[in-house]
């Protein structure tokens, strides 16, 4: 399977304090990557880099064989690329329609096909169409932002921290969301606290630490790796 993204020396430097040191990954189309790892350890440094919101001035980053480092935010997005921030970001004021379309707001052709697209996989936004966004729980402002970045019809996703501050059974049904997406045909790179969650989902993840990458290999490797379980997932190795 090739690479929808390749990134290769990515270096991000805030003030003189690498933040991120020089890493390299690839993102197999198709799959969910993601990136697990503490507070500070530079994962939503990395997605804000490659959506061209922090600027590195080492990366090479290939979207789809092209190099895309050094571009705009809207010309990253009018590529396929879209990012689902950390903590929603919705626009308060506005109603969820409204929200939807300045997803959009890049296309130029017909909306219709993909409101009913998110509506489809978030049948409680169309009943809350006309809601301010403000007054959503913070599950559905969740949805709404995840929605949001897919009327721009990406062709990847990226997700920092989706779960962050949600009931359990919340965060169960927008994993169940991530899987769907995938499964449409969008590739997926997430940053999630939720190790387990996270885990569970991706095809491929990645271990950061401190701005380095410490581990790689598939999800479910990771997932039953003593040193993923005693750092991240809360048990001891005499756990069972």
């Amino acid at each position: 399977m090739s690479n929808i993204l390749e990134i290769r020396d990515l270096t991000v430097s805030y003030g003189g304090i690498e933040a991120v040191k020089g890493i390299s990954l690839d993102v197999p189309e198709g799959e969910i990557v993601t990136l697990i790892g503490a507070n500070g350890a530079g994962k939503s440094t990395t997605l804000k880099t490659i959506a061209g919101l922090v600027k590195s001035k080492t990366a090479s980053i290939k979207f789809m064989g092209n190099e895309i480092s050094g571009m705009t935010p809207d010309k990253i997005v009018t590529s396929g690329i879209t990012l689902v921030p950390e903590g929603r970001r919705v626009f308060p004021n506005l109603t969820v329609k409204e929200n939807l379309r300045i997803g959009a707001y890049l296309r130029k052709d017909s909306l219709e096909a993909d409101f009913e697209y998110v509506y489809g996989l978030f049948p409680r936004l169309k009943e809350r169409e006309w809601q301010l966004a403000g007054t959503l729980s913070g599950g559905e402002q969740q949805m709404l932002a995840v929605a949001r970045a897919l009327m721009s019809k990406p062709k990847l996703i990226m997700m920092d921290e989706p779960s962050l501050g949600l009931a359990p059974l919340v965060v169960k049904s927008i994993f169940d969301i991530i899987k769907t997406i995938n499964e449409q045909g969008i590739t997926v790179l997430l940053i999630e606290q939720n190790a387990n969650m996270a885990l569970q989902a991706a095809n491929t993840a990645y271990v950061l630490e401190t701005g380095r990458i410490t581990m790689t290999g598939a999800g479910s490797e990771l997932l039953r790796d003593e040193r993923i379980k005693e750092a991240y997932l809360g048990k001891s190795k005499k756990e069972k």
